[in-house]
């Protein structure tokens, strides 16, 4: 009896993208969040595949993330970029949440930079200001991991300290201070949405030592950490969470103030990375 080798979805996503993609290969993931789809307009050599043409790869549904993989480069590094990621909260299931992920494997990737817009819990971070993921809590109630192992991407217990990898974020905090960019650094809470949060949870999440909250980046970083991809997280704070502002809370407000706030990013990515592609050890 001969047994076939299996094919995973983003095995078959990636061989489907390097037939037709003949450009130098990535090594960096860039995922961006609401608001954001304006960064990708700086890839050079961008070369784009709509979510919609690849094989059995998840398309996001909401306002703001438009749903392309684009390949080209960013500061002279090479990159692959999910413009549009996808959330718990729009039914995907956990082989979708790897599926997102690990086809930035299978391209090349050897590092992956997650971006979100996020509300802070923190009164001393205001709408517009940026925050380096030091550490995430997972409010999630679930975890893309759940099932069977595949133990060619990772260990079926996977060690969590050293999800965000120091060493880029060290980087990344010494290009925000060259660009006199404000740049925090804190806790990033991740829960399921859709709803926002209640007051009683943001007293919770702020007493538990969070700093910010969201509905993403988390699955995405425990899924990266799990395949050997280094790991990087950035928030852009779009709004305080209930109970911390007069106004009631809006997707609306959340894609305006990253939108505002997207040039600042643009700047800070393209030094950072610019820097990375004059320094390929930090891939090895």
């Amino acid at each position: 009896m001969i047994f076939m080798k299996q094919t995973s979805p983003a095995e078959k996503v990636a061989a489907f993208i390097q037939k037709r993609f003949h450009g130098t290969p990535p090594v960096m993931g860039l995922v961006l969040g609401s608001g954001l789809g304006i960064l990708a307009e700086h890839i050079q050599e961008a070369v784009c595949f709509p979510y919609s043409e690849l094989p059995d790869f998840p398309q996001s549904s909401v306002k703001g993330h438009s749903g392309q993989l684009i390949l080209g480069k960013l500061g002279g590094l090479p990159i692959a970029c999910l413009q549009g990621r996808i959330h718990f909260y729009e039914g995907f299931s956990n082989l979708h949440m790897k599926t997102f992920i690990r086809t930035l494997k299978y391209l090349g990737c050897k590092s992956v930079f997650l971006t979100n817009a996020a509300g802070s819990l923190n009164p001393s971070m205001g709408p517009g200001q940026l925050m380096l993921i030091r550490d995430h809590l997972n409010f999630q109630g679930t975890n893309p991991l759940i099932g069977p192992n595949e133990d060619k991407e990772g260990p079926r217990f996977l060690p969590m300290e050293n999800t965000y990898d120091a060493e880029l974020s060290n980087l990344l905090k010494s290009t925000a201070h060259q660009l006199e960019i404000p740049l925090e650094e804190g806790v990033y809470l991740g829960v399921t949405g859709p709803c926002y949060e209640t007051l009683a949870e943001v007293k919770a999440f702020h007493l538990l030592g969070a700093d910010a909250v969201g509905m993403s980046t988390v699955p995405e970083a425990i899924v990266a950490h799990h395949c050997g991809l280094k790991v990087m997280g950035l928030s852009v704070i779009t709004n305080s969470a209930a109970g911390l502002h007069p106004n009631s809370l809006s997707h609306e407000e959340t894609l305006a103030t990253a939108q505002k706030t997207a040039h600042k990013v643009c700047q800070l990515l393209e030094v950072f990375f610019k820097t990375l592609a004059s320094e390929p050890p930090l891939f090895k």
